[in-house]
């Protein structure tokens, strides 16, 4: 036997969507129901292990050989449950993820969405779900169904009959997507990589119990007694309620209020008069912090040993490979800019509400703040944060050979006061912020850098700035001429791109990247070898005469796979982004082979567990530049900690 594929069907009365696979396993009523499975070229059979079937010996031993390559759709789910059920050890290895290879070829993640974009003649049974309820979650106890907390085979025959068949057409589906792009194979670093990414996961991050509890508390406690200010303050029966909130603000102001997002409340505030109004919209703000979410999420995930695992996913965002977060997101996790952070935290730690409303006054914010900190290490250790520095700014200007901004990012660093000194036309020391220079300068810098226009510094928080939004356009057109090497390579990568649609097969060069169809995908090759897909590539005609590029891919607001457009800017953002995800992959394959144990990475930012002395070699290997990326200036930074944190 050379390959094996797997679909496995399980139970377990933990909630795999809020705790993950981890948790989901450790439950003590775990099972494996069926085991469907492919070997080589012999049809899908099935084993019936809720009935008392064994699994035959000789896929018993496929299991246990490091030379049978196992496959599966999201093959971590299958890696870690039939360790768990088996009490067999599945090193990632071995093992092979069909997701992996669809998120690589710019298709959806799940099974069901990758076979329909690919248009197989061969469909996901649209009937599972129901049967995946019924059989493998719990179910509430009620006199008819005799008190019982789960459906069993013998509950449902018919049922159950058709589960094993749902199970059978799985594996049918996951082999028809490889048949479907057999013409893709994972590459050799890449597959290292996810190797990596498996052991990260499965060794987790150490979360601290005792903080996450009194957080939430906290959070109960100090949301009651404002909902009870707000109701005073307004009458109202349920002041939480964003349509009875805005009535009343209508009422109140004389002027129809039409929205409470995020964005609007601070600017409500700053414009009203009336003190009421004034707070009721400041309790809205506090009230809305989402802080209570992640600690929630936390205490769902925990494992018995309190850390969390699971929390990276591959290939998560497939337009540029960086990876996503689950569970607790910690790619989203708020920053701290708490003058007394350690303070704070012991206050939270020790339970004492009084004394952190008492110093900290906003106990929702001073929430917020900590979150990250609930993210701890062994009393013998520290974590080791380090990331690089300005890193999509880097490498935008390595490709575009923006000359002036990397003199800059090889000497004093000071890219937002350059930036500014270069926009304004102003000697660089008059760049501060008390001019309101360098914050023009910095927005303008990070909202700018893909084509962006007047639309992209508002989303960036210029208006939330004090910038009206007349002057935005003036701001838009100073960083371009600032930077005419960026907007020129906006468009050359955008031609680029036409020109090898324009001619299949045909390898079209710029600089160190390359275009190519090939199978009906546009692969953009990177620099580390690396490529991008984009799947069906399209010309049509352009707004302004020539054409524009559109490919098939997930509609972001609706999640529907449609035909899409996009533009030399956009391309633009994906190259910057994924080769920065390649520089953090090097680093984190270079680290991992020196002996340090990554828990957890974000962005352009590794954390490893270790001891406080090693953080000058572990910036030191981060910093080391793969041989793809010599010219490109390179810098990170780093420190040890107890608590995770921004420095």
């Amino acid at each position: 036997m050379k390959t094996l594929g797997i679909d496995i069907e399980t139970f377990s009365s933990a909630d795999l969507t809020k705790g993950g696979v981890y948790k989901y396993t450790e439950s003590p009523d775990f099972e494996i129901l069926l085991f469907a499975y492919k070997a080589d070229n012999d049809p899908v059979r099935i084993v019936d292990l809720a009935n008392g079937e064994s699994l035959p010996a000789d896929v018993f031993k496929a299991l246990t050989d490091p030379s049978v390559i196992k496959t599966a759709h999201n093959a971590s789910f299958e890696r870690i449950c039939i360790s768990r059920h088996f009490g067999i050890p599945q090193l990632p290895e071995p093992w092979e993820c069909t997701m992996v290879k669809v998120a690589m070829l710019g298709y959806p993640l799940s099974l069901d969405q990758a076979g329909k974009a690919m248009n197989l003649s061969i469909e996901k049974d649209s009937a599972g779900k129901a049967l995946i309820r019924f059989f493998t979650m719990p179910c509430k106890p009620t006199k008819a169904n005799g008190e019982r907390y789960r459906n069993l085979p013998h509950h449902a025959p018919e049922k159950w009959q058709s589960f094993k068949k749902y199970c059978i057409r799985d594996v049918e589906v996951e082999q028809a997507i490889r048949a479907k792009i057999s013409f893709f194979q994972i590459p050799v670093q890449e597959k290292k990589l996810w190797n990596l990414d498996q052991k990260i996961n499965d060794r987790g991050v150490l979360l601290d119990p005792v903080l996450i509890k009194n957080a939430i508390r906290f959070d109960g406690v100090t949301k009651e007694k404002m909902t009870a200010e707000a109701i005073e303050l307004t009458g109202l029966n349920n002041p939480n309620s964003a349509k009875q909130l805005k009535e009343w603000l209508t009422a109140e102001l004389d002027e129809e209020v039409t929205d409470l997002k995020k964005e609007t409340i601070p600017v409500l505030i700053s414009n009203v008069s009336q003190s009421n109004v004034k707070r009721v919209l400041e309790l809205r703000q506090e009230m809305s912090k989402t802080s209570v979410k992640k600690y929630m999420a936390m205490r769902n995930v925990i494992g018995s040993d309190n850390r969390v695992r699971g929390l990276f996913q591959f290939y998560g965002a497939n337009r540029t490979g960086r990876w996503g977060g689950r569970l607790i997101q910690p790619q989203n996790l708020r920053k701290n800019d708490l003058k007394d952070l350690d303070l704070a935290r012991k206050l939270v730690e020790a339970g004492d509400l009084d004394t952190t409303e008492l110093c900290f006054g906003n106990v929702p914010d001073t929430l917020s703040q900590l979150i990250r900190t609930a993210f701890i290490t062994d009393s013998d250790k520290h974590l080791l944060v380090s990331d690089f520095s300005a890193i999509e700014a880097r490498v935008l200007a390595w490709q575009a050979n923006e000359k002036w901004k990397l003199e800059v990012f090889a000497g004093h660093g000071k890219i937002y006061e350059a930036t500014g000194a270069r926009m304004f036309n102003r000697p660089i020391e008059e760049i501060t912020n008390a001019s309101g220079l360098r914050g023009k300068a910095k927005i303008a810098e990070l909202a700018l850098g893909y084509n962006g226009g007047p639309a992209a510094l508002i989303k960036m928080g210029a208006l939330r700035m004090g910038m009206s939004e007349d002057e935005l356009p003036g701001l838009v057109s100073t960083w371009r001429k600032a930077n005419p090497m960026i907007v020129r390579y906006w468009k050359a990568v955008e031609n680029a791109a036409i020109e090898a649609v324009e001619n299949p097969g045909e390898k079209v060069k710029l600089a160190n990247i390359s275009f190519q169809v090939s199978n009906d995908h546009l692969f953009i090759t990177l620099p580390s070898g690396r490529k991008l897909s984009y799947v069906k590539p399209r010309l049509k005609p352009g707004k302004f005469g020539g054409y524009a590029l559109t490919y098939e891919g997930t509609d972001q607001n609706t999640k529907q796979w449609k035909r899409l457009d996009t533009y030399g800017g956009k391309l633009v953002e994906n190259i910057v982004q994924a080769i920065a995800r390649d520089l953090l992959a090097e680093a984190m394959l270079r680290l991992d082979a020196a002996g340090y144990d990554i828990v957890m990475h974000v962005h352009d930012e590794t954390v490893t567990e270790g001891h406080e002395s090693q953080i000058h070699t572990i910036n030191q290997l981060m910093a080391v530049k793969p041989d793809w990326a010599q010219t490109l200036p390179l810098g990170a930074e780093g420190y040890a900690t107890k608590y995770y944190r921004k420095d």
